[in-house]
């Protein structure tokens, strides 16, 4: 009973709030409370007494609820919020602080622009410097502050948005140039050198920490360092900085060794069939401008027919050819000022420089091959499994798209293979290509494993324009020539961005994508 009576006095004895009293949560979607915004409500608002009203009786939680109601009272937690921010800040610092964005605002205000902004928007930039101080507690961002309501920028867009408060989200355009009137420009190249900083001083130490140099490498390398970051990532150069000269030099020995014994017998009987196709493919590479050069030519025929002498068990296939030039155009990047690969002339190298990119290309490139060698053997059975997970992959992340395949009969195999094959080599500009194998190096097994991620985020990537398709011709035509000449690192970035989710959901669960 008298457990009874204890229940029956449970909400007489409750003289504090009930608990979860509605309160501002401060954070991405309330900003911070504003007395000057929200001082007129504040004195609008009636107050209501604190301590709730004694009822007769209380028998049931209904009549609890209708008298009692400062739980609920926002007026109060104002107050309180109020009071909190008058006792925590010192009003002289917000007024000198607010003082100094207000005359930067207005100094950058002052500059000529494009557009002339309208004469009576500056004037609430001046209201807050005539308030008095003791009012003034918490002072909103300059771009929350002068950011128009929707019916004044139908006419005018005002360029003050979301760029003055988060300057690092520059708008990039599709050149790889930052758009002139953002404010974040110069943020973001001063994030690229902080970048490039960090690469350095991670490279200088005389043990290079290489699981610390993935996790940097991982959202790109900037272009001075990716020669050594690319080598020491691929496990051609030791981590040890004393030992990286000594092994470069016997390294360089060992690949022209190779040459002296075997190069001269590509014209015989066992090894021309093989020589004459590598003659063939490597005119039908990209760049163009780079690999018909003659000295580049004869460099690719050497890298390729040396590995397929000393791979017996693969030989030489078609698409080995293309994974050579990514690491013959970054290795040949760190002598040349050229931006555009297009336009390198190889003759203005010198010939003792071109021999250690040759031996250098073709030491990475085994690295590379070493992991994915399945996809090159007899009937490339590792190409075949590849393009079954990708398929099961797909019907679990959009059922739709993997149905309207099927049901117009195009199979992975007719578009996935040369994705697989090539590394996606031949669908995007060699620029990307670059930026995708920047992440590959720094992902364990990126080749191999990732890889099924980043074509699985691919082929969604064009959802809609796959389910627009209505005939199985046109599907495998745009399947087979996607539109990505003018991607840039943006869409890379955003492509391994979701790669990375559907690794997170699905490496480690194979189940969830078997049927």
């Amino acid at each position: 009973m008298a457990s009874d009576g204890a229940r029956k006095q449970f909400w007489k004895r409750s003289n504090s709030k009930v608990p979860g009293s509605i309160q501002h949560v401060y954070g991405a979607q309330h900003p911070p409370f504003d007395p000057l915004l929200h001082g007129t409500l504040l004195k609008s608002t009636p107050k209501v007494p604190t301590t709730p009203v004694k009822a007769k009786k209380v028998s049931t939680f209904q009549e609890f609820e209708s008298n009692t109601s400062d739980a609920w009272d926002a007026g109060e937690d104002d107050d309180e919020l109020l009071a909190m921010a008058t006792e925590s800040l010192n009003s002289e610092v917000v007024m000198e602080t607010a003082h100094r964005v207000l005359r930067n605002h207005s100094q950058r205000q002052s500059q000529p622009s494009q557009k002339e902004m309208p004469e009576p928007e500056p004037q609430p930039i001046t209201e807050p410097s005539v308030a008095p101080s003791g009012d003034l507690r918490l002072v909103k961002s300059v771009s929350e502050s002068h950011t128009p309501c929707p019916s004044e920028s139908t006419s005018d867009p005002v360029p003050l948005q979301r760029s003055q408060s988060l300057p690092h989200s520059a708008t990039v355009s599709l050149s790889g140039t930052s758009d002139p009137n953002a404010l974040g420009g110069s943020a973001l190249s001063n994030r690229e050198a902080s970048r490039l900083d960090k690469f350095k001083q991670l490279l200088a130490g005389p043990n290079t920490d290489l699981e610390e140099l993935r996790k940097l490498s991982w959202s790109g390398i900037p272009k001075p360092v990716r020669p050594i970051t690319w080598k020491l990532l691929s496990g051609y150069l030791p981590a040890n900085v004393d030992r990286r000269p000594a092994t470069l030099q016997r390294k360089q020995k060992e690949y022209f060794a190779f040459i002296e014994h075997y190069y001269n017998s590509r014209n015989d009987e066992v090894h021309q069939d093989t020589y004459r196709q590598i003659h063939i493919d490597i005119p039908r590479m990209s760049p163009e401008a780079l690999i018909l050069q003659p000295k580049v030519t004869e460099i690719f025929e050497r890298i390729l027919f040396i590995w397929a002498i000393r791979h017996p068990a693969s030989g030489y296939v078609q698409g080995i050819n293309d994974l050579v030039t990514p690491f013959f155009v970054v290795f040949i990047c760190e002598y040349i000022d050229q931006e555009d690969v297009d336009e390198v002339d190889v003759s203005s190298v010198p010939a003792e420089v071109l021999r250690n990119i040759e031996a250098d290309t073709y030491w990475c490139m085994s690295k590379l091959l070493d992991g994915i060698q399945d996809n090159y053997t007899f009937a490339q059975p590792g190409i075949q499994m590849k393009v079954k997970m990708l398929e099961e992959l797909v019907s679990r992340i959009d059922e739709r798209v993997h149905r309207h395949l099927d049901g117009h009969e195009v199979r992975y195999l007719q578009f996935a293979f040369r994705w697989m094959n090539n590394l996606l080599m031949r669908e995007l500009p060699l620029r990307c290509t670059i930026r995708l194998w920047d992440t590959y190096q720094s992902e364990p097994e990126g080749f191999s494993h990732f890889h099924l991620y980043v074509c699985a985020a691919f082929l969604v990537r064009w959802r809609r324009e796959i389910l627009e398709e209505r005939d199985f011709q046109e599907l495998l035509l745009f399947l087979q020539n996607l539109p990505t000449a003018r991607w840039d690192d943006q869409d890379v970035s955003l492509l391994l961005a979701e790669a990375y989710r559907l690794k997170f959901a699905f490496a480690d669960a194979p189940n969830h994508y078997k049927k």
